[in-house]
């Protein structure tokens, strides 16, 4: 796992994708891109695709220290802010139209937590108060409109009046709650945390860690459970790979910010839990497969899927110094340079392929959920885990991982 080579990846294919899809006469990013790699410039624009190319270019930007980054961000900003923040009620829309007008008006908990993750950025990165200022206002809204004793809520209407779940759920279940929208809500908090260190949003990080300790984290199947009815209550037999590997290092993440040494004592073990058994019984074929539902595991080799597990058993390597788990993440980067990342001129990452490679081209290159976090986050963590100067990933402060993402 090398720098020079993550460093190739992110600036020579990543970002020079993505500064191609902006879109200047109407702002923010062009919202389809088919396998073919024809661009749709009057697709819908999905704010949570918006929200990560805005936390993507800032990351590079701290990252590579790239002046040209800085106008890609500003211009995702400027969308964030104009369009799909609703200025009148609060919170942000699902989606819009290509021209910028409200499409989807559902206020998802899990894509505020995705506009406070990249405005925190945004803000690290710049320095624009004002956009510290618009995520501390989400994280209002987030507490106050989206959250109640029990959790956060999942999607409500353009009022914050709860609805049907649907975008958020799958399987045939339809989720009150779900581990993978209090994953990005711990995930996007921390980011704020880490700008502002806010008392009160540390104090909720912990509450978070606990639930997600002892109402999502199952010991005996020694997973995550997925999707829960308003109680806490598990509702299908399921195990997300790709969000239990990504779980571990994010959840890790949070406790080095945090500084606490008794929350690091009560996770540490659920995460290295997690860690194992994504190892035993997802890693097979040189990459991950992407869950198993009843017993039964999907096969595919989703891109998120295969970028987070790379993070999660780098991360695992540092923290045990157990070398299967550098292997592991070195043979699922062989697999993305080989299999995922699109050769194609013009291209990406394809959305998955099969357990041998080959490319399931039913999907498109970029939509409201292909975005360049994940691929981009890899990128960056393995850069900095791996830095030409043999330093750990923040100069040692907080035990190995990142402090800028």
């Amino acid at each position: 796992m090398k720098y020079e080579e993550m460093r190739e990846h992110l600036t020579g294919k990543l970002i020079p994708f993505w500064k191609k899809l902006r879109d200047q006469e109407y702002g923010g990013f062009y919202g389809w891109m088919d396998s073919d790699l024809r661009v749709d410039q009057k697709a819908v624009k999905g704010c949570i695709l918006n929200n990560r190319i805005l936390w993507f270019f800032s990351n590079a930007y701290l990252a590579l220290g790239d002046e040209s980054l800085k106008e890609y961000a500003d211009h995702a900003y400027a969308f964030l802010k104009d369009c799909c923040y609703d200025g009148e009620r609060g919170g942000v829309y699902w989606s819009l139209t290509y021209d910028g007008k409200p499409l989807d008006t559902t206020k998802h908990t899990y894509n505020q937590a995705f506009a406070v993750y990249a405005l925190s950025s945004y803000y690290r990165a710049f320095g624009e108060k004002e956009a510290l200022e618009l995520a501390g206002k989400l994280v209002h809204t987030i507490e106050t409109k989206c959250f109640d004793e029990g959790g956060y809520k999942e999607a409500l209407d353009i009022d914050f009046i709860p609805v049907d779940n649907d975008k958020l759920s799958e399987n045939g279940v339809m989720a009150d709650r779900t581990m993978n929208t209090l994953l990005h809500v711990l995930e996007a908090y921390t980011e704020y945390y880490l700008a502002t260190k806010e008392k009160t949003v540390g104090e909720k990080l912990r509450w978070m860690l606990d639930l997600l300790k002892d109402k999502i984290y199952n010991p005996a199947l020694h997973r995550q459970e997925v999707f829960f009815d308003n109680d806490m209550n598990s509702l299908i037999d399921l195990h997300s790979y790709g969000h239990d590997i990504e779980t571990a290092w994010l959840a890790e993440r949070t406790l080095d910010i945090l500084g606490d040494p008794e929350y690091t004592r009560k996770l540490t073990p659920m995460i290295r839990d997690l860690e194992n058994e994504i190892y035993r019984t997802a890693y097979t074929h040189h990459s991950l497969a992407n869950e198993c539902e009843r017993g039964k595991v999907d096969t595919k080799r989703v891109w998120w899927v295969q970028a987070e597990s790379v993070v999660g058993f780098y991360n695992a390597y540092q923290r045990t110094g157990e070398t299967r788990y550098l292997n592991a993440a070195e043979d699922i980067w062989g697999f993305i340079r080989e299999h995922v990342a699109d050769s194609r001129e013009g291209g990406e990452w394809f959305w998955c392929t099969d357990e041998n490679g080959k490319p399931m081209l039913e999907k498109p290159i970029v939509e409201p959920w292909k975005c360049p976090y994940h691929n981009g986050r890899m990128c960056m963590e393995i850069m900095r885990r791996t830095s030409r100067h043999g330093e750990s990933a923040d100069g040692g402060r907080h035990g190995g991982t990142s402090e800028i993402l």
